[in-house]
């Protein structure tokens, strides 16, 4: 059973989460009663982390707006890790041992094939190096301390990360993807996938209701594809107004450039992301938004070239349908999360005269809803034993599996919805632990050819 200071939070966190729902009704009865235009403004209701440029923690953050029509952001973590060759990357991943080799406090956990594991507690150790002397070695741009990116015509020994898409939890009505929470747990995939994660902030019900957070979460999909071809055309036009010679970082990203005369090129993204190797994750909710991006993928197939999804991550999914299951009866009054406060949710999401249990963004198992799922690609979900959710997230990951997808479930015991991502929870071994096997996993499909990550 979850601890006391646990269940004594959960108390506290549901009567919270009612009165922000019960005011997102109130915005909803506003919205609706008045047919002008206008903006709607929301108070902060979660602490904010603060972009940092700065490797702070082995990890550098910047804000940038995806589409400013929309408010639609992101939030990049760029893992340090880029400034090092690949060789001594590998060097340093045969030093890797696997979570669970080096401390004493063990955690329980099963899979869905039956097995149960007990492993251990893990510290990763990572390589922290000289900013200013890694950075002129190998030709990136250093401006009072502060990482710029790099210029791609004079830097050759670019190292090239994977990219992940993140979408946070909230039940589409809160949530953002620049919170405390959020970004400590960013961080945290960030360094142990070794990848750039791209945390989505999508827009928010009731003021934008279905389909306004998945379209966004496509929308950044589509963003990046763009990205790379920009830092393309700005590689070549720098090429050929060079003449050989070394640039400034001004010369070569300001020729592609917006009305106002902005750059539309992202330079840690130009420099560093490798979209070929995308990875989605989503947390609750933000599981659904994932897999719906996931979908749209698979049937737009080159036409996201040089994007690639090679596999997704959802972190007990916000699913639910008309007929009940047995999780579904026998938690429905579970921690944090219950039934009757995420059928409110959805209420609030989905559009007036479509609330349906069954609705394809709220059933992952609802008929038509396509593409098939053999299709798909390989999928881990993470559940927790108190979650009433979590029957329907296993038969979706048993319907993958029937189709031949890689699509395991890891189950945590004595843990709740979002165990792994909550402020409270986050620095628990659990949600460490949690972190470290979606590495593992990740690894897999993320590692490139012939320097496969050893388990």
């Amino acid at each position: 059973m979850p601890s006391v200071a646990v269940k004594l939070y959960s108390v506290f966190f549901k009567f919270m989460l009612k009165h922000r729902l019960q005011n997102r009704i109130q915005i909803d009865d506003t919205i609706n009663g008045s047919q002008q235009f206008g903006v709607t403004s929301r108070p902060n209701e979660e602490s904010i982390a603060a972009s940092n440029p700065l490797f702070t923690d082995g990890v550098a953050t910047k804000d940038l707006h995806v589409d400013p029509g929309t408010s639609v952001s992101i939030r990049i973590f760029l893992p340090e890790t880029c400034l090092g060759s690949h060789e001594s990357d590998l060097k340093s991943k045969s030093r890797i041992r696997v979570p669970g080799s080096d401390s004493n406090q063990g955690i329980l956990r099963r899979n869905s094939y039956g097995n149960q594991t007990h492993v251990q507690k893990n510290g990763f150790n990572h390589r922290r190096s000289s900013l200013g002397s890694v950075a002129d070695d190998l030709g990136l741009k250093s401006e009072n301390g502060v990482y710029r990116g790099y210029s791609p015509v004079t830097g050759k020994n670019c190292r090239k990360l994977p990219v992940m898409l993140q979408f946070h939890g909230g039940g589409f009505v809160s949530g953002s993807n620049d919170s405390t929470a959020n970004d400590l747990f960013c961080r945290r995939i960030a360094k142990l996938c070794d990848v750039i994660v791209l945390a989505v902030g999508y827009r928010l019900a009731p003021e934008d209701r279905y389909p306004a957070a998945f379209e966004d979460g496509l929308k950044v999909l589509h963003w990046l594809a763009k990205q790379v071809n920009l830092a393309e055309c700005s590689k070549s036009v720098g090429s050929r107004r060079g003449g050989g010679m070394d640039l400034k970082k001004s010369d070569t990203y300001g020729h592609i450039a917006d009305a106002f005369g902005a750059s539309l090129v992202e330079p840690w993204l130009a420099a560093h992301g490798d979209p070929s190797r995308c990875v989605l994750l989503g947390v609750s909710c933000g599981g659904n938004i994932a897999d719906y991006v996931a979908r749209k993928a698979v049937e737009a197939g080159k036409l996201l070239d040089p994007v690639k999804v090679v596999a997704q991550v959802l972190m007990y999914p916000f699913f639910i349908g008309s007929v009940p299951t047995h999780s579904e009866i026998k938690l429905a009054n579970s921690y944090f999360y219950d039934k009757t406060l995420c059928t409110l949710a959805w209420k609030l999401f989905l559009p007036d005269g479509e609330f349906d249990l069954d609705h394809p963004a709220a059933n992952p198992l609802t008929p038509g809803r396509g593409p098939p799922l053999k299709r798909m690609p390989p999928t881990l979900t993470v559940i927790a034993e108190h979650d009433w959710m979590r029957d329907r997230a296993i038969a979706y990951s048993e319907e993958l599996r029937k189709v031949n997808v890689d699509a395991p479930v890891l189950e945590y015991k004595d843990a709740v919805h979002e165990f792994a991502t909550l402020d409270m929870l986050l620095k628990t071994p659990q949600a460490q632990a949690c972190a470290e096997d979606i590495a593992i996993w990740v690894k897999k499909y993320i590692s490139l050819r012939g320097h496969e990550f050893s388990y």
